[in-house]
């Protein structure tokens, strides 16, 4: 969905996680609103889910017409902490942004991150659980999406183990 003739796409800062909240309540006072929305990693409990976050946190795209809506009622909105301004004026979003990110979108409605390499190998890591949790080894290489191979000192000389790429973190 684009904005129409009239409309530019503007930001509003939510209060902490209303980002949904402020979303809804815009919706009811007849703005569009766009929050784009990531799939993320999250550890919790020696598990590891997937769920979704915001993917500017406190953070939410929404169309206005200045000439023809009250866009002062932003302010006011339930869950909007502010409009982001440039000085009085509030601050458009340059035209194309919202569209960019829109096409990254999967099916679900998720953006897309490139997940560029995390380490390089030798650099040195720390596990995050398991029987080794706490110790550090060096980064060799990822063995697929979900996998990496680190090599450990155990007993004088290196050893390679294969974890889960969300069992590690940077020493």
């Amino acid at each position: 969905m684009s904005v129409t003739r009239g409309q530019d796409w503007f930001v509003v800062q939510t209060h902490p996680h209303a980002e949904m909240k402020a979303s809804t309540h815009l919706g009811r006072q007849g703005f569009e609103t766009y929050l784009p929305r990531y799939l993320k990693r999250r550890r919790h409990a020696r598990r590891v889910d997937m769920v979704s976050a915001p993917l500017f946190p406190r953070y939410l795209f929404v169309a206005v017409d200045m000439a023809a809506q009250r866009w002062r009622a932003l302010q006011s909105t339930i869950g909007v902490a502010h409009l982001v301004r440039c000085g009085d004026a509030p601050a458009a979003v340059p035209t194309g942004v919202v569209e960019e990110l829109r096409c990254r979108e999967d099916e679900q409605g998720y953006i897309r991150l490139q997940e560029g390499k995390r380490f390089l190998p030798g650099d040195q890591v720390r596990i995050l659980d398991g029987a080794f949790s706490a110790a550090l080894g060096l980064f060799e290489c990822m063995k697929d999406e979900e996998r990496v191979a680190i090599l450990l000192d155990l007993l004088g000389r290196k050893v390679r183990v294969m974890l889960s790429a969300s069992m590690i973190e940077a020493a």
